[in-house]
Parts: structure tokens; C-alpha cells; sequence
């Protein structure tokens, strides 16, 4: 038996008690349901793959301030020096790293007519035929630069080009990317390769995927180098690398040794941020709506002592009165469950519309209001049970 009709009767009876926890429940519901769907959202972003072999990469850069430096003859020394050291998997220069925040991008045009129809937003690296390698990446389809086709500067008459898949899919769809030309300005561009990921330096873009690779290693007085070794030697390379570099030439800097672990780290930190926020906040709001649920069945069981007494008496177990408990709570939450997901996915559109978040997924309210279920029945049985222990002498002793 559910004893339904009184304890509805005794709800009504009480009201402010019941409706201040409903109305807790219900923004209960509301908030946990999208912080909830927000904290997996971001995690989701964190983990996503950047084609690259992060354990086992670095980048550092030099700055050359002797003006009078052939910057094209040094780059050559230095990348044969570097590719030379013990422990050095490979080396590319590179205008960027993946993930660091800054670096090059543009958007292609697919003819040479300047009305003709441009690309996606594409992070741009340029680099030589060691970035693959250096990297880790996955070549779908095609195949690398070869050394005779990597220049210093950007031709008119034409460059090669790698593509990630998500940029070739997106620009040529059914089709393959391979042997296709794009135009930046008046420099002609020849797609040779498809990369299955490679990802650019800003996480929050949302042409993340969007990645190309043009065959010009560009000299420049601040250049970068992206280095793959074992994750065990790259300590040691830390400190034999600037020395090394030093000791060829010491007219510059070379600073800025940073993981790819570090980069995503710090990719992501406002990120994380947010999502242990929210999982604070869940966390709290759920002991709040706990410690209130318990807080009213605990001054019912005070105010109704009476009246559990007389049921003790007249034949009631202790399961019935644990039971009445329980019962009233979970009243309690599926009036306020439902309403909650109303608000829930109405408080979802706005977010959705206000800061561009994807659709909440139904199945975060339902979820939350299982939880919830779950987390008030805790809270209600330790008291009830307590209730239940009540003495039907009490009852005699009071009436």
C-alpha cells in the first residue's frame, strides 16, 4: 500500500515546507542537467585526438639578432646537427606548433580569379619533409615532399601541399583532394598528400581540423623546430640541445623547450577549469537538495511522532513507515523532475542560442532526475528508519 491520498493530504496540509523543496528540486534539475551535459562537452574537446604523437614531441625556437646571419645556410647546419644527436628521432622546422595558441592560417581560393571561391579558415604550416616524421602523423593518401621540392620562399609557380582529410572532405567532398590546386594570392599550390589528422594551434576555433602543409621551409630571424624523440631522453635533450646550437654559432637565443603534453595542458586549461567548476557545483547543489530533503523528513518525523506512534499501535511494520517516507519524496521528486526537464531544456535553448553551446541531449535531465532519485533516497531512508523505531507506547503515553 502507497498510502498515497494521506500523505497528499498531509502535504497540503504543510504546504511551505514542501513547495520551497520542490522549487528546489526543479532548479535542481534545471542547472545540474545542462552543467552536467557542459562538463561532458568539454571534456569531449579535451580528448580529442591531434594526430600527433604527443609523448614523444617537443618544439623550441631560436632567435637570431646578428642581422648578418645567412639564416638559410644556418637552418641547414642546424637541422643536420640536431637530426644528428643521439636520441633524435627526427626534426622539421615548422611556422607553428600544433596546439600552442599561435601561428598562420588562411583562406585558399580554388581558382586564380580573386572572385573565385575560397577554402575554409586553414592553419598553415610550412615545413620540409621531415614534418611527417617528426610528428608521428598518419599520410592517408599520396604521398610526402620530396627533398628537391621544398623552397625558401613561396613560388608563383607553383608549391606542394599535404591536406588533412577533414580539410579535403570539407573543400573537395566525393572526390579525392589529390592533384587539386588552390591559390593563395598569386602563389599556386598542388595538392600531393592526405594527412588523416593534424590539428591546428587553436583548440577553440572551430576549423580545428582544418590543417595544410605547404613544402617552403621560410628562413626567418625567429624560427621554430618541432623535435620527436622518446619521452625518456627529452630532459637530456633539453640541456644538449642550446648547448649544442651555442656552441655552433652563439649569436642567438634558443628558448621556449615545450611538450606537447605541456601545449595541450595549456590549450586546455580554461577548459578544465570550467569543467571542475561545474563539477563542484553539481556536486554541491546535489548535497543541497540532499540535506534539504533529509531536513524535512526529519521535522515531519518530529511533527508527525503522534501520528507514527498510532500506526505503530494499530498494526503498522516499520517497512510501512519507512515506506510513507519514501514514498513522499519520491512524490516530491517526479513533480519536481518534470517540471525540471521543462526548464532544463528550456534553459538549454537559451544557452544554445546565447553562446553557441550544441542542443542539450534529453538524456542529461533524465539522467539527473535518476540521480536524484537515487541520491534523496539515501537521505530519506536513514531518518525513516529512525521513524520506523518509534514505539507504539509512545503513542499511548501521548494520547
Amino acid at each position: 500500500m502507497l498510502h498515497i491520498k494521506p500523505i497528499l493530504s498531509s502535504l497540503l496540509r504543510s504546504k511551505s515546507g514542501p513547495l520551497l523543496l520542490l522549487l528546489q528540486i526543479i532548479l535542481s534539475v534545471a542547472i545540474v542537467a545542462n552543467a552536467s551535459f557542459i562538463i561532458a562537452e568539454r571534456l569531449n574537446l579535451m580528448a580529442r585526438d591531434s594526430g600527433v604523437v604527443e609523448s614523444e614531441v617537443f618544439d623550441f625556437s631560436i632567435y637570431h639578432f646578428d642581422k648578418s646571419t645567412d639564416l638559410v645556410a644556418q637552418d641547414k647546419r642546424d637541422l643536420e646537427l640536431l637530426r644528428a644527436i643521439p636520441g633524435v628521432i627526427d626534426v622539421a622546422p615548422s611556422s607553428m606548433a600544433p596546439l600552442s595558441g599561435g601561428g598562420w592560417s588562411s583562406n585558399f581560393t580554388l581558382g586564380p580569379e580573386e572572385r573565385a571561391k575560397s577554402t575554409p579558415n586553414t592553419g598553415m604550416y610550412m615545413s620540409d619533409e621531415h614534418f611527417i616524421n617528426s610528428l608521428g602523423l598518419k599520410l592517408v593518401e599520396g604521398r610526402n615532399f620530396y627533398p628537391q621540392e621544398i623552397t625558401t620562399e613561396l613560388l608563383e609557380d607553383g608549391g606542394k601541399m599535404l591536406v588533412t582529410k577533414a580539410f579535403a572532405d570539407k573543400v573537395w567532398p566525393n572526390e579525392t583532394a589529390l592533384g587539386k590546386s588552390v591559390y593563395m594570392g598569386t602563389q599556386h599550390f598542388v595538392v600531393i598528400g592526405v594527412l588523416e589528422r593534424l590539428q591546428t594551434a587553436w583548440v577553440d576555433n572551430k576549423n580545428l581540423e582544418f590543417s595544410s602543409v605547404l613544402s617552403v621551409n621560410y628562413p626567418a630571424d625567429y624560427k621554430r623546430y618541432l623535435v620527436r624523440a622518446k619521452s625518456s631522453d627529452m630532459a637530456r635533450l633539453k640541456e644538449v640541445i642550446p648547448e649544442l646550437l651555442h656552441k655552433e654559432y652563439p649569436s642567438r637565443v634558443v628558448e621556449g623547450f615545450t611538450t606537447m603534453g605541456e601545449r595541450r595542458i595549456e590549450a586546455y586549461r580554461d577548459h578544465e577549469l570550467m569543467a571542475t567548476v561545474l563539477t563542484m557545483m553539481v556536486v554541491l547543489l546535489l548535497l543541497i537538495t540532499s540535506l534539504g530533503v533529509t531536513g524535512m523528513v526529519m521535522f515531519n518525523i518530529q511533527r508527525r511522532t503522534k501520528q507514527i506512534g498510532t500506526r505503530r499501535a494499530l498494526g503498522a511494520k516499520k517497512r510501512d513507515i519507512i515506506s510513507y517516507f519514501l514514498v513522499e519524496n519520491y512524490l516530491l521528486c517526479l513533480l519536481g523532475g518534470g517540471i525540471g526537464v521543462l526548464l532544463a531544456i528550456q534553459l538549454g535553448q537559451q544557452l544554445m542560442s546565447l553562446y553557441s553551446l550544441p542542443m542539450l541531449e534529453i538524456v542529461y535531465p533524465l539522467l539527473t532526475v535518476a540521480g536524484l532519485f537515487a541520491v534523496t533516497t539515501l537521505a530519506v531512508y536513514l531518518p525513516a528508519r529512525k521513524a520506523a523505531k518509534i514505539s507504539p507506547a509512545t503513542a499511548t503515553r501521548s494520547v
